[in-house]
């Protein structure tokens, strides 16, 4: 334990292999559920921890119980992180509705940043319901868009089935992404996605943040 405190850096927060390393599935489900609906939890990885665990499936799932079934490994770590993200939704869902207005007054901190505040409501806005759905795949704006949908008092019942659906949808395409993905290459082209993850989550958060860059750089082009 003191070893590991000793040869950490704040940075590791930002690499998802760090917690399935050393945290497995269980810290892995503090971050989904975090990611998804604890204002603070905007920065910790969320696509690409998905992808990086859908090619540790097995040793994941191997957490709970042993199987050699690949369907069954995707399945077991698919049911807890989608329960996880939905769960972390519906609490930042009362998070918005308690507390939500007084946050646009809070000065920004290392764990609370306005604008993506902003981003949220606009994106909302824009979106309506489907934002829910849509907030799920687009970093940040998955965090504060449940938040978003209690400040406005979005009906409940509505809430929950887009959350469900976005949930659902998110979490298997990631997973089935890492899982399959890593399979294919590796029987196709002996090439170990394990042995270059730095690579591949850097492609990841270029594409997934892509969408949020595009529409910070078209606000401030419109000012």
């Amino acid at each position: 334990m003191i070893h590991l405190l000793e040869a950490f850096h704040w940075s590791q927060l930002l690499q998802p292999q760090y917690y399935i390393e050393n945290g497995g599935l269980w810290l892995l489900l503090f971050v989904v559920f975090a990611e998804t609906g604890l204002f603070f939890g905007f920065f910790l990885p969320g696509d690409s921890l998905l992808f990086v665990a859908g090619i540790y499936s097995a040793p994941l799932a191997a957490q709970i119980f042993v199987s050699e079934n690949e369907w069954v490994n995707l399945f077991t770590i698919f049911s807890f992180i989608t329960v996880a993200g939905i769960l972390g939704n519906e609490v930042g869902y009362r998070i918005g509705k308690k507390v939500g207005p007084a946050m646009y007054d809070w000065e920004d901190n290392i764990f609370f940043k306005k604008k993506y505040l902003r981003q949220a409501n606009d994106f909302y806005e824009k979106h309506g319901g489907r934002a829910i759905v849509i907030a799920r795949f687009i970093p940040i704006v998955r965090t504060f868009a449940p938040i978003i949908a209690g400040i406005v008092k979005m009906d409940k019942n509505k809430f929950n089935y887009f959350n469900i659906i976005g949930c659902v949808a998110w979490v298997a395409s990631m997973l089935c992404a890492g899982h399959f993905l890593q399979s294919y290459i590796l029987n196709h082209f002996q090439f170990d996605l394990k042995k270059h993850l730095e690579v591949i989550v850097l492609g990841i958060v270029l594409v997934t943040t892509a969408p949020v860059i595009f529409q910070v750089l078209k606000h401030r082009s419109r000012k």
